[in-house]
């Protein structure tokens, strides 16, 4: 969601931002919203005058009891995430007097939608969960209290610098999660093995782009037809840009240029995010990669090599129990590196009491309640302390180089601008069209022209708010 400078509204009818007259697909919203809430609102109504102010959600250990909070959340594919929030919710509830905590569970379809209604009529409630890269647009319009106030040191100390990286904005912390993301290359360790291709060992041991292209040549002559599995499919969502921005990290691009994050020329389309894309291109048109139009590349054994995320282990490993194992993806010229981020909860701007929300947001923070998530959706725990108590993630397990990549600055989070919106939808248009074979330059030239414009009718997003 972004806002323009001015008018706190912006054009309509592009993915990403408010409208200044209500369309169709923005009544419908509207109306799901009435009926999710169960209030009396005319969906084809204006909204009142706008009084919210981005004031510090403050916690100075005060509640005005008895507090009542209301909290949206996504109802994700996975039903088990949604149970897991609603246990949340009851545990905390019973265990105090103070704050009673109000669940609304929202459309994962509608939900963005919902969101950007909700906060250009100024009814948003007092806690919600929204992507991580969307935190910066709705921080920089004004929807979101900065909570650095509320996090304790111990807290602090705990928590992965990715998770307190990827909340933060111009310096101020507006959002955390109870849990990260990490990406890697899923193996077959037999199947490596009986092609003589060595295993890396950890981040500084990854295969070059130049020998893992040597790897997946290797393995078709071992009668692997399409030994490379990069979910082609969603190339043009959210994953074509969390899933191959790190390849053009690791040659030395960038999606924006990130000193000032006024443009993305000479940065997106620079020489060396086309030579990574390039690269990958190049294993499309060798036909080292598998269509997956059944999602089943890797677990039905046709790809020994998947280019995937954390989220994939316990699928992964039920289909080749004992033969699957996560390296760094390769490294493009700069070495290896990875994503971040995933659904972090923000406190709105609003009336609430910090205190209050804070309450349930530390809830939520506690080891027990961060495991009660990640164990239903496969998540990599936010805190060291949680990480500990993992067989997954510990010392020594499976997916420990998620930790190290979380920990070392191998992962990065996606521009921290306003502008995050428009860029991923441009870079996903344009990833996907390099997947198809289109020229690799002039499909960056065109999203650098779409990334630019948003900045400049937005003005550069100069500071706005605390």
């Amino acid at each position: 969601m972004t806002r323009a400078a001015g008018p706190r509204r912006s054009t309509p009818g592009v993915p990403g931002r408010l409208s200044t007259s209500r369309t169709p697909r923005r009544a419908l919203s509207a109306f799901v919203l009435c009926m999710a809430l169960l209030a009396g609102c005319d969906a084809g109504g204006e909204g009142g005058e706008d009084t919210r102010r981005a004031t510090d959600a403050t916690c100075d250990g005060r509640i005005d009891t008895p507090a009542q909070i209301t909290m949206w959340f996504h109802e994700p594919a996975a039903r088990g995430e949604l149970e897991a929030v609603r246990a949340q919710v009851r545990a905390f509830n019973t265990s105090q007097d103070d704050v009673t905590v109000r669940l609304v569970s929202l459309p994962e379809g509608e939900y963005d939608d919902l969101v950007r209604t909700a906060a250009a009529d100024g009814e948003l409630p007092d806690l919600l969960d929204f992507d991580a890269p969307k935190l910066f647009s709705h921080a920089w319009a004004g929807d979101l209290r900065p909570i650095d106030s509320c996090v304790p040191e111990s807290l602090r100390a705990d928590l992965l610098p990715s998770v307190l990286e990827q909340g933060t904005y111009r310096g101020r912390l507006w959002g955390l999660g109870t849990f990260d993301s990490g990406l890697g290359l899923y193996v077959r360790p037999s199947v490596l093995k009986e092609a003589g291709v060595r295993i890396p060992k950890g981040i500084g041991d990854a295969w070059t782009a130049d020998e893992f292209t040597g790897i997946l040549k290797k393995l078709r002559t071992l009668g692997h037809k399409r030994p490379l599995d990069l979910q082609i499919p969603w190339a043009g969502t959210e994953w074509g840009t969390y899933g191959f921005a790190p390849a053009v990290w690791s040659a030395g691009g960038d999606l924006i240029e990130r000193s000032t994050y006024r443009t993305a020329d000479g940065v997106l389309n620079g020489p060396q995010s086309v030579e990574a894309l390039t690269t990958l291109q190049g294993w499309v048109k060798a036909g080292y990669v598998d269509e997956n139009k059944d999602s089943g590349a890797f677990q039905k054994g046709r790809s020994p090599v998947s280019w995937n995320g954390h989220w994939r282990y316990g699928e992964f490993s039920e289909a080749h129990p004992g033969d699957v194992a996560i390296v760094p993806l390769p490294d493009f010229g700069t070495g290896s590196a990875t994503g971040m981020g995933s659904w972090q909860w923000g406190i709105p701007a609003g009336t609430a009491d910090g205190d209050a929300v804070w309450r349930f947001l530390a809830f939520l923070l506690r080891p027990d309640e961060i495991l009660r998530m990640t164990d239903v959706n496969g998540g990599i725990p936010a805190t060291g302390t949680a990480i500990d108590r993992t067989d997954a993630f510990a010392e020594g397990g499976p997916g420990r180089l998620y930790i190290e990549q979380l920990r070392n600055g191998t992962a990065r989070p996606r521009p921290q601008t306003p502008a995050y919106p428009a860029i991923t939808e441009a870079f996903a248009r344009a990833f996907a069209k390099i997947m198809r074979g289109e020229a690799v330059k002039p499909a960056l030239d065109e999203a650098v022209r779409a990334v630019d414009k948003d900045l400049a009718d937005h003005g550069h997003y100069p500071p706005t708010g605390p």
